[in-house]
């Protein structure tokens, strides 16, 4: 054999080689690219539990809720339920909405809509002329044990307890930032249908600006007093777990008629 032969022989034999490596090794090498954390010993951590906040504007459409001059509810509660909406979200908490312009929605809608969402915390946004600072008010339905179905004008009877936990940081929050705040428990129409923690928070002129009912409720500075306050107990009802996880109606859903 001549040495060119011999070095075309022995190329041939490296080329074979190198194929059979690459045919054992390719798998392998794509096996330990994709999963580095097993190889390492190591698991993906699971992810953080769900938290989620029904934001609930009330009015809208043909309904203008209370009105004065040019001043309506409607258009108060939507824009603090925007402006609220902003500051959970830039504090990494995930917000549902039941309307994000003025449009008419039936309590049923906003009812299936916050059910849905299987929220940890849902606030109806409501403004009054009348009264003064914030009211928070907790459906007056009595506490029943969780069921698979539950009626739905009564959904919020199981959750009521942790409803009052909730109006509890709410009223906290906002005492600190200075504000006169209200509680009261009554029938709720439509929070008594909602199956997670629910606070309808009615925001009222502040009684020591010395303005009119209207100047008061559409001054940005006031606006943004009862949005951050209420911003920062949603945060503080996440971070000290105050919330439980879904319950298990909520997973469910209600039971319509």
């Amino acid at each position: 054999m001549s040495f060119a032969q011999f070095e075309k022989s022995t190329g041939l034999r490296r080329f074979a080689t190198a194929n059979l490596f690459r045919r054992i090794l390719g798998p392998v090498s794509i096996f330990l690219a994709l999963t580095p954390s097993v190889i390492g010993g190591q698991t993906p951590a699971p992810p953080g539990p769900r938290f989620v906040v029904v934001l609930d504007a009330a009015h809208g459409g043909d309904d203008t809720g209370g009105h004065s001059g040019n001043w309506t509810e409607k258009a108060f509660t939507l824009a603090l339920s925007v402006r609220l909406r902003s500051l959970l979200q830039a504090r990494g908490i995930e917000v549902v909405t039941t309307r994000e312009q003025d449009e008419t929605l039936a309590a049923e809608q906003r009812d299936a809509i916050s059910n849905h969402a299987q929220a940890q915390a849902c606030l109806s946004l409501h403004a009054s002329l009348s009264g003064s600072g914030v009211h928070l008010f907790v459906s007056s339905l009595a506490p029943v044990q969780a069921a698979r179905f539950v009626p739905w004008k009564t959904a919020q009877a199981t959750a009521v307890a942790r409803s009052l936990g909730l109006a509890g940081v709410l009223n906290s929050a906002l005492g600190q930032a200075g504000l006169n705040v209200t509680l009261g428990r009554t029938a709720l129409p439509v929070v008594d249908s909602m199956t997670c923690p629910a606070v309808a928070v009615e925001v009222a002129p502040d009684p020591s600006s010395g303005e009119t009912a209207t100047e008061s409720l559409n001054d940005a500075g006031y606006q943004a007093k009862v949005a951050e306050a209420l911003a920062g107990a949603l945060l503080e009802w996440r971070q000290n777990g105050l919330s439980e996880s879904v319950h298990e109606v909520s997973r469910k859903g209600a039971h319509a008629p």
